[in-house]
């Protein structure tokens, strides 16, 4: 059965919490089927707030949406180098794979999905001079405005961060798409593409925005950030304890990160597969058992009237988040993706002995200072490099030997006793 019109809107703009260009949008659609770009910085591994994005793309593509997913390498390292050089192609591969996993464990059909890499063609000399032209006319006071809520701030910003919000606004016209779906922290970009797209002679596109899933310690949950989110690949412990030290304070409904996970993920995931999605808070029998929920405004009303309390509430989410992340971790168990997560987010080196450095430290400044004062008696001096030493004085002030301790002493071949420098 073919969609409507409204029925094709309404499925692509249901949950978002913006839109910009709605009546181009509804154009569009009444001639063809519409075609939309989401685009993600290949940086820190990809959390569970990416379960926003991927039901929105659920609904694209059951919408008839042509959906392009841009693999962002040339924005993950402009953005203050979150992600080093080296490694930005091995976590392109790991993106692309996640998204893939994530969107088939959901059950969304990815054939008609289009990946690409950035750096397919922002590096093109057509690119390159597009952006420059955009240079030419875009202030430093727009750029610096339009990447606030998405380049890392610093003290003294890169001018890479302010080629960011550009090169995204750009993208629009070199991946042919009619509009631009991302968070609302996007919002400043997506004014800035609006208002200089046209002045490069390229039209204005229309804007789609989903609500930004708070993280577990405040402001947004963060792919560069560990402590403000839960890994895909987080074990079934981690997620426990993660879960257990979020801030979920009894009533609180407007500042909770654990509540807002059951509102913008899990009901709408799970609305994907059933018209009648449910949520329960696990409690203990002898306070009366597990609580079901066919609805959030229903947790939400109960929870404000401390109804549920914040620890049963934290339990069913805990198993409400496992049961998501169980086949993709499940599909990470194979080699190939062990080995293209060992290679995308390699295991820092391990931090020395801070003990044996400062032992090897003082052993140095030991054998350093005795042969300053052989020196000074003019003695030749010869040991290897930082071996403990032993001094041995003979009869004569002025001949001393500084050989290593636990080794024979150094033989030097023709070697003529030194003799006191006459005065």
């Amino acid at each position: 059965m073919s969609l409507t019109v409204d029925q094709k809107y309404d499925l692509i703009t249901r949950n978002l919490q913006e839109v910009l260009g709605g009546d181009e949008i509804k154009k569009v659609l009444a001639e063809r089927d519409l075609k939309l770009y989401w685009g993600t910085a290949t940086t820190g591994r990809p959390h569970i707030g990416y379960f926003v994005p991927m039901t929105k793309i659920a609904d694209f593509l059951s919408a008839g949406v042509e959906v392009s997913i841009l693999l962002a390498d040339i924005h993950a390292f402009l953005d203050n180098l979150k992600a080093p050089i080296e490694l930005v192609q091995q976590r392109v591969k790991y993106y692309e794979m996640v998204i893939k996993t994530v969107l088939t464990s959901l059950g969304v059909p990815i054939e008609k999905l289009r990946f690409v890499i950035g750096s397919s063609f922002e590096l093109s000399k057509e690119y390159t001079m597009d952006n420059l032209r955009l240079c030419s006319i875009l202030t430093e006071h727009d750029a610096k405005k339009a990447g606030a809520e998405v380049v890392k701030q610093v003290s003294s910003p890169l001018l890479s961060g302010l080629l960011y919000p550009g090169m995204q606004a750009l993208d629009e016209e070199y991946l042919g798409v009619d509009c631009q779906f991302g968070g609302v922290d996007q919002r400043k970009i997506f004014v800035l593409a609006e208002k200089y797209l046209p002045q490069l002679g390229y039209k204005k596109r229309a804007h789609l925005m989903n609500p930004m899933v708070p993280g577990l310690a405040g402001s947004k949950m963060s792919a560069s950030d560990p402590d403000s989110k839960i890994d895909f690949l987080d074990s079934a412990k981690d997620v426990q304890k993660k879960i257990k030290k979020a801030f979920c304070e009894e009533g609180n409904i407007t500042d909770n990160g654990i509540l807002s996970f059951v509102k913008s993920v899990y009901f709408p995931l799970k609305s994907l597969q059933s018209d009648k999605p449910q949520f329960v808070c696990v409690r203990p029998e002898q306070y009366g058992g597990n609580m079901v929920f066919n609805s959030f405004e229903d947790l939400e009303k109960d929870f404000a009237d401390k109804k549920v309390h914040p620890g049963d509430l934290k339990a069913g989410v805990i198993a409400a988040i496992n049961e998501l992340l169980d086949p993709i971790r499940k599909a990470f168990e194979t080699p190939e993706m062990k080995r293209l997560v060992e290679l995308a987010y390699p295991a820092p080196k391990p931090a020395g002995n801070p003990k044996k450095d400062k032992k090897d430290k003082k052993k140095a400044e030991r054998a350093a200072a005795l042969a300053a004062k052989a020196a000074a008696e003019g003695v030749a001096v010869t040991t290897p490099s930082n071996a403990p030493v032993k001094v041995t004085s003979t009869t004569t002030p002025t001949q001393v030997s500084v050989t290593p301790a636990h080794t024979e002493p150094t033989k030097l071949p023709n070697a003529t006793p030194l003799k006191p420098v006459s005065k």
